[in-house]
């Protein structure tokens, strides 16, 4: 094929754009010499706050069942005093932690980081290590806040508000991966709102391609310009390394939680008293939602709750809390979770196709739900609630991993019965559950019919 002169001219004068356009968007060094772009600068501020957490706590060792024989262990001579003495270990682990307040000392990291530690040590890029003391900490949302002992000349890392944080943002994981010392990956915020993992009680979690490995818990996810937009938390594994899909929980929700460890020494949450579940295809055709709604069913209202003062009812579907979409029944917990006791939030509703805002004043948690770990250890992973008007109590989640899952116990069960005693409310519940520390028989109601469950 053949060009004139002029077509070859234009052709010339493409490619030269194309090509210069591929260069600009190359990274090169300047004819003056200027460096080439790197994230150097940026981490040479963040890197001194963000440290390595060493923790040390010791295991008694379990016997084999058959030394608890005394047969056994006159056919083997063994002792009778070392039977009942079990030989200790002292373990150690490794983790991730962010200096937040430099003045004061205090560390940002994973509760599972440092939970059931004896010492907690604390270890800087520039090689000094501290000690230091576990001020308080959040096991729903698994943040802890450190205080170092001592230490001059530290460095805090600031933070961002996490909410401005869109999809496609590049990020930074900053941590301690296998203990080899401090490592630094990049991606980009590949989602967020994540949410029904059953990893923690409160989840809204970021999730990044950034490689995060064991040993980043509790670590650095900062953006560009060196800003804290969450704490590296969790990771799926299928294969049992890195694939590419790693979650780290908001700053904002880190900080809330932080505010009312300083404050309290403990998270304060409040509630304000609905029974909940996401919505399936039928619940949408069943309540006519337009395509693309969004929402959370109320499925129940405690009676003389934050809920009913604020006029909201059973049948209304949350859409938003605070003008921002909740799009399932995690989404909602977290967002009334961040909130002070005393708080009103404005919760938008859909009520027979029509949109009303009303404000809700968060109110305590007592009276209104009980978590699983002031109920039963076999209740691990599931929240209660008052069954409103009605008699029972209710099951508002249920972890898909928790124990009683496996047991048949689902979310939206209703407890009328517990250790054959009936549940009129919590109190009841509670009472019922001490007559038995190793099985616990429930009396359910579901979906209009009654059944029994045990969990052992």
């Amino acid at each position: 094929m053949r060009l004139t002169n002029g077509k070859a001219r234009i052709c010339a004068l493409l490619l030269f754009i194309v090509v210069s356009q591929v260069h600009a968007a190359l990274p090169m060094q300047t004819g003056d010499g200027q460096a080439l772009p790197s994230l150097a600068p940026m981490l040479k501020e963040v890197n001194p706050a963000v440290v390595n957490i060493a923790t040390y706590s010791t295991r008694q060792q379990v016997y084999n069942p058959l030394l608890n024989d005394p047969f056994f262990r006159r056919f083997f001579n063994i002792p009778d005093q070392q039977q009942r003495q079990a030989p200790q270990r002292r373990q150690q682990s490794a983790g991730s932690g962010v200096i937040v307040d430099a003045k004061k000392g205090y560390v940002m990291t994973n509760y599972h980081v440092i939970k059931e530690a004896d010492e907690v040590h604390v270890a800087l890029i520039d090689g000094r290590s501290f000690n230091a003391e576990v001020v308080g900490s959040d096991p729903d949302l698994d943040i802890a806040i450190l205080k170092l002992e001592e230490g001059e000349d530290l460095i805090q890392v600031n933070m961002a508000n996490s909410d401005q944080l869109l999809v496609g943002d590049f990020v930074v994981a900053i941590g301690n991966p296998f203990g080899l010392g401090q490592t630094v990956t990049t991606g980009v915020v590949s989602a967020l709102g994540r949410s029904g993992l059953g990893i923690e009680g409160y989840e809204n979690f970021i999730q990044t391609d950034a490689s995060i490995n064991p040993g980043n818990s509790g670590g650095a996810l900062v953006n560009l310009r060196g800003e804290l937009v969450g704490i590296n938390t969790a990771i799926i594994s299928p294969a049992g390394g890195n694939v590419g899909i790693g979650f780290a929980i908001p700053i904002n929700m880190a900080k809330a939680s932080m505010d009312q460890i300083l404050e309290h020494g403990e998270v304060r949450r409040g509630q304000i008293g609905v029974g909940i579940q996401d919505i399936t295809r039928d619940l949408r055709e069943h309540f006519e939602l337009k395509n693309g709604e969004q929402g959370v069913l109320i499925t129940h209202i405690v009676e003389g709750s934050p809920a009913e003062k604020a006029g909201l009812k059973a049948g209304d579907i949350i859409t938003d809390v605070d003008n921002k979409p909740t799009k399932s029944s995690g989404h909602l917990r977290s967002a009334i979770g961040v909130k002070n006791i005393g708080d009103k939030v404005k919760v938008t509703v859909l009520r027979d196709g029509k949109s009303l805002d009303l404000s809700v004043k968060v109110g305590e948690a007592e009276g209104l739900s009980a978590r699983n770990d002031e109920v039963h250890k076999l209740l691990a992973g599931v929240q209660f609630e008052n069954h409103g008007k009605s008699q029972g109590v209710i099951v508002s989640a249920i972890a898909p991993n928790a124990h009683a899952a496996f047991s048949g116990l689902r979310e939206g069960d209703i407890i009328v019965g517990a250790n054959r005693q009936r549940v009129n409310n919590l109190k009841d519940f509670n009472k019922a559950l001490n007559r038995s520390s190793d099985s616990i028989l429930l009396h359910i109601n579901r979906n209009g019919g009654s059944l029994f469950i045990v969990i052992r």
